[in-house]
């Protein structure tokens, strides 16, 4: 059993934001603190084919926070033009270009949670699709800010990122058997798994 606390500024974050090519607006998605201070993600009751790992066979080469600051995502490389899949089902809000990004698709579940796609050679899913876990969504690549093939992979709630290694086990390419809860007070949002 793990347990782990991220603490995180909380901003704006429900408002659409501007890239620079391709479909250039996010969806407005809805705030999951609109009604609650708390929010809570069951994964230990997801079923085989309500998730998937979003990119078979992957391995970490750069964790969240890492090395650069502000780092707020997984980095995660197979080889060029692997398939890049949905973790869980929702509506893609955003598919296109975005600085540092390069192309990026974001996916908002009815959970609360957001992911994130970066850096991807093509973007498949277009905005507003819906999506189930596992559908491709793009292809592995190295636009944006990247050096080499990789996705840069960002889980969100209430708009702020935490550790994806909370919820995937990226050792393993496998859901972890945990509940994450996510805790507004006074400015920040708290995310804990156990």
């Amino acid at each position: 059993m793990m347990a782990t606390t991220t603490a995180l500024l909380l901003t704006g974050c429900f408002t659409s934001h501007k890239g620079t090519k391709g479909d250039n607006t996010v969806l407005a998605t809805e705030d999951p603190f609109a009604k609650t201070d708390e929010v809570t993600i069951n994964f230990k009751k997801y079923k085989g084919k309500e998730w998937h790992y979003p990119l078979e066979g992957a391995k970490v080469i750069s964790p969240f926070g890492g090395k650069r600051p502000n780092h707020k995502g997984t980095d995660i490389k197979t080889k060029a033009k692997d398939k890049v899949k949905a973790a869980f089902e929702g509506v893609v809000t955003f598919s296109g270009e975005m600085s540092g990004y390069g192309n990026v698709i974001f996916v908002h579940h009815p959970s609360g949670l957001e992911t994130r796609y970066a850096h991807n050679s093509k973007n498949i899913a277009k905005k507003g699709e819906k999506v189930k876990a596992g559908d491709v969504l793009a292809l592995e690549g190295k636009t944006g800010n990247a050096t080499t093939e990789h996705v840069h992979f960002e889980t969100r709630i209430g708009g702020q990122a935490f550790d994806s290694e909370l919820i995937f086990d990226h050792k393993k390419n496998t859901l972890r058997d945990v509940k994450l809860t996510a805790k507004k007070r006074n400015g920040t949002i708290e995310v804990k798994a156990k």
